[in-house]
């Protein structure tokens, strides 16, 4: 290898340990799920088609959503939830205006979305995913993303993180 090469690796992972901790990141990143890619040609005018389509990830967040909720909310409920994911702005204040117990409603449905992340989420190293967070909440969704509800010494920060 030319040693100019080496000279500005060494810039970058000053160490063995420095270099080594990169090999292996970056070959246990290779393990990682593929992900979902994007092939559309003539969309001259169909901007909207196309915002559904990224909004949607092509259909891949609907399959998702029937997977984790299909035994535990009807066709009617995971389009409702997809809906939301898509287009929250427009769904967030429809449902709002017909639910009873807001509270419970966000409860229920934040839980929800969390499992949905998490599972989406699956596909990205954690530093991929904390890039891409809104830096004002990083910390707290990594937490609701990372730590288990199931755990019982957790349950209750995880549901104040929810409840706050």
């Amino acid at each position: 290898m030319d040693l100019t090469y080496l000279q500005l690796l060494a810039e970058q992972y000053p160490t063995v340990q420095a270099t080594s901790t990169k090999i292996i990141e970056l070959e246990a990143t290779l393990e990682l799920p593929k992900e979902t890619e994007h092939f559309l040609s003539d969309i001259h005018g169909e901007y909207e088609a196309f915002l559904h389509l990224l909004r949607n990830s092509s259909g891949s967040l609907r399959r998702r959503i029937d997977e984790l909720f299909g035994t535990e909310l009807s066709g009617k409920g995971r389009r409702s939830l997809a809906t939301l994911v898509y287009y929250p702005e427009q769904k967030l204040p429809l449902i709002l205006a017909e639910e009873t117990d807001e509270s419970e409603w966000y409860r229920i449905t934040f839980r929800r979305l969390i499992r949905l992340c998490r599972s989406v989420s699956t596909k990205y190293t954690r530093a991929t995913v904390r890039q891409s967070l809104p830096p004002d909440y990083a910390t707290i969704i990594e937490e609701l993303l990372y730590s288990s509800e199931q755990v019982q010494d957790r349950a209750a920060y995880y549901d104040r993180h929810i409840e706050s």
